[in-house]
């Protein structure tokens, strides 16, 4: 494959203001990295909130470091499950997004946006865009090549800097329609 790019599932996750991490932890509470993920800086947390749709509730861990905006991803499948809109959308455009209740061991927010199910997309640094001739926002589709579920993946957002590292992103549903068994690799056909 000429364009590899590694692909890996992104369960449902939640990222944080710190005045929210305060609101559900306590004052003064700090995340606690448990696993550094692939994106520089990125990593996920020992803490964990309930999400609150009208239906039921699902639990899902947090992402840090903390955020300017709260900011709940879920596959299509969770959002209906429990009840709540997802709309798909780039991480960070949350504008008229789904709204839900987050809650923790010591308090509950009320989030009237922020709920998404994330847009497919791959993170690359500037020379990775350079390799591949791809520029940020462009989009390209991927193949993925698995055993008895090979697919491809149109739609896929293209987002270059160099605080990325080399990786697209997939959510649940998509990794189970295409049998990734948790990363696997993709080529990419711009």
């Amino acid at each position: 494959m000429a364009k590899e790019v590694l692909v890996e599932v992104s369960a449902r996750h939640v990222h944080v203001t710190k005045e929210t991490l305060e609101i559900l932890f306590g004052k003064g509470h700090e995340l606690t990295n448990k696993k550094n993920l692939s994106q520089p800086g990125q990593f996920a947390c020992e803490e964990k909130v309930e999400i609150v749709g009208s239906k039921s509730s699902l639990k899902a861990s947090i992402l840090g470091p903390c955020r300017n905006a709260d900011q709940v991803e879920l596959s299509l499948t969770d959002a209906r499950s429990i009840g709540v809109t997802a709309p798909i959308r780039e991480s960070g455009d949350v504008a008229g997004s789904g709204s839900c209740k987050l809650v923790g061991p010591c308090g509950e927010v009320e989030l009237t946006e922020g709920v998404i199910a994330a847009k497919r997309h791959i993170h690359m640094t500037v020379a990775d865009g350079e390799k591949f001739g791809l520029k940020d926002k462009q989009v390209v589709s991927v193949k993925i090549p698995t055993d008895g579920r090979a697919l491809i993946f149109d739609d896929v957002v293209v987002r270059v800097s160099d605080s990325y590292a080399l990786a697209m992103h997939i959510d649940t549903d998509e990794a189970n329609a295409a049998g990734v068994p948790g990363s696997c690799t993709g080529e990419i056909l711009a």
